[in-house]
């Protein structure tokens, strides 16, 4: 079993550590004990079924449409380069920024520019993935 701290789980999931410890304290997760003293430990197995509920339940966003693409990240746009026919626009995501190289038109004609809210929807062959050694 991979064991969590409330704390990183609160920062995975995209919530307050309140809101985990809420979640606990209705049943909706069981904490595991503590690795330290005074510190609550969560089953990562458990934390993870509970973020595919949460991104399943997000992932509606109520257009009516299908779509193949999973990875869908909405935050607000935080820059952007227009120069001839290419523009770069910036957005931060929660914790992740994510840059996307587009035509210029497609970005003056979807307004993009700081403080404006976005969603960027990614659908990649590629998805390298790490994890703490």
């Amino acid at each position: 079993m991979t064991a969590i701290k409330v704390r990183d789980a609160a920062m995975l999931l995209g919530v307050s550590d309140d809101t985990v410890r809420r979640w606990i304290a209705a049943g909706r997760l069981s904490a595991s004990g503590a690795d330290e003293p005074g510190v609550t430990m969560l089953d990562g197995a458990e934390l993870a079924a509970l973020a595919r509920d949460r991104a399943g339940r997000q992932a509606d966003d109520g257009a009516g449409v299908l779509r193949s693409a999973r990875n869908r990240f909405t935050g607000l746009v935080t820059d952007t380069v227009i120069d001839g026919v290419m523009a770069q626009v910036t957005m931060q995501c929660g914790q992740f920024e994510v840059t996307s190289l587009m035509s210029a038109d497609a970005a003056r004609e979807l307004a993009l520019e700081p403080g404006v809210v976005a969603t960027a929807v990614v659908k990649a062959t590629t998805v390298i993935v790490e994890r703490p050694a």
